[in-house]
């Protein structure tokens, strides 16, 4: 069995909100060497060595990636900004990714970074947790069934908290737009309609956000977009709905089909339930839910159990995380040695980014939007500068 040299980035000199555990994906797996730890700030570095497996330390990422010569590195920044330079570095040295989300603001950026990967040959996987969870997948696989008749409505929302809207898409809805994809294809077409302060947005307006993710502009959204064989995609997303008093997640989806409904959420803090409505109708309209047992008859060989104790501490508190982000890893190896993509890919990841343009361009003319989009540049900015 091949020995794979891994590689982590994660800069703790960078204040970011937190993390999906990308850092820890490679623990407990046989034949993963995690050689190298790049964080130019250094602190705390016992415990975060110890968390990773890592062997060594640096505070120069090319520097870590010259020496160690892994085959994967992990880019752990939430900060989208951040991920040209590091995806060119790794790329140019044939090194393969597993890179957080999103992949990249810039649409423009996204077509570089698929130019390059196809011209280098190396393969990026996306760390979009929910096509590698057990629940989501099983949930898949009961639409594909019929088990609620022919789809007509996949409704997504984000967690539509304080950061609803404009933000909410960009950091949460990526996750919620991905799914949609990963359901039923690429969209056609999509209709939106951005609002700030009760009045559609207007070019060049920007929101300011919690985090640096790029233009954003807007606190509510709807969007409708068009997947093939006439199923509708929904994207709604509102600023200060969420109940922090309340422990669930407004954030997850609902497929409504003929024959009944079926509902997921994200949640960070604790697995999510799959459940069943035999009405084919929305979740809040009298809508009688069951609870779908999942089974996951995946297994790595030869894999130790999954560390519980990261939960909470280096992972959000949902085991969802621990379990997605090791198979997203198996996935990437194995899509490196048969020479495929992986489940979660860069192609997948450039198409949500052009979904969020797309909604941006449709609530900008008030028009429906035809994908893919011609024209690259973002939808909010007069100009943008080159990268």
């Amino acid at each position: 069995m091949k020995t794979w040299k891994i590689a982590i980035a994660r800069d703790m000199a960078i204040p970011q909100l937190g993390g999906h555990g990308l850092h820890v994906a490679f623990n407990g797996l046989p034949n993963a060497d995690i050689v190298g730890f790049f964080d130019s700030k250094g602190d705390d570095l016992e415990t975060v060595m110890a968390a990773t497996e890592a062997k060594r330390h640096y505070r120069d990422y090319v520097e870590m990636l010259d020496t160690e010569k892994p085959d994967i590195v992990v880019l752990c920044s939430r900060h989208p900004d951040d991920h040209f330079p590091q995806i060119q570095a790794a790329a140019e040295r044939g090194i393969h990714i597993y890179c957080e989300k999103p992949m990249t603001a810039s649409l423009e950026e996204a077509d570089a970074i698929v130019e390059l990967l196809d011209r280098t040959q190396v393969k990026l996987c996306m760390a979009h947790p929910a096509r590698y969870d057990a629940a989501f997948r099983q949930m898949k696989q009961m639409i594909e069934a019929g088990q609620i008749g022919r789809p007509l409505t996949i409704h997504g929302r984000g967690k539509s908290d304080h950061r609803g809207g404009a933000e909410d898409m960009m950091v949460l809805g990526t996750h919620i737009l991905d799914l949609q994809t990963f359901f039923f294809g690429e969209p056609e077409s999509v209709w939106a309609e951005v609002m700030l302060d009760g009045r559609p947005i207007r070019k060049g307006e920007l929101t300011k956000t919690v985090e640096p993710i790029g233009p954003t502009a807007g606190d509510e959204i709807f969007a409708s977009f068009r997947f093939p064989n006439s199923v509708r995609g929904l994207f709604e997303s509102r600023r200060g709905l969420a109940d922090p008093t309340k422990q669930k997640t407004q954030m997850g989806i609902a497929v409504i089909g003929t024959k009944g409904t079926l509902s997921l959420r994200f949640d960070d803090m604790r697995d999510a339930t799959l459940q069943m409505s035999p009405l084919p109708s929305p979740p809040d309209i009298e809508s009688c839910f069951e609870e779908v047992p999942v089974t996951d008859p995946r297994r790595i060989p030869d894999a130790a159990p999954l560390d519980e104790s990261l939960l909470g501490k280096q992972t959000p508190w949902a085991r969802m995380f621990l379990s997605s982000n090791r198979f997203a890893v198996w996935d990437l190896m194995q899509s490196i040695e048969e020479d495929r993509q992986p489940v979660a890919n860069v192609y997948n990841a450039r198409l949500t980014l052009e979904m969020i343009y797309g909604v941006y361009t449709s609530a900008l003319t008030c028009k429906t939007v035809d994908l893919p989009i011609p024209d690259r540049t973002h939808p909010l900015e007069a100009m943008r500068k080159p990268f």
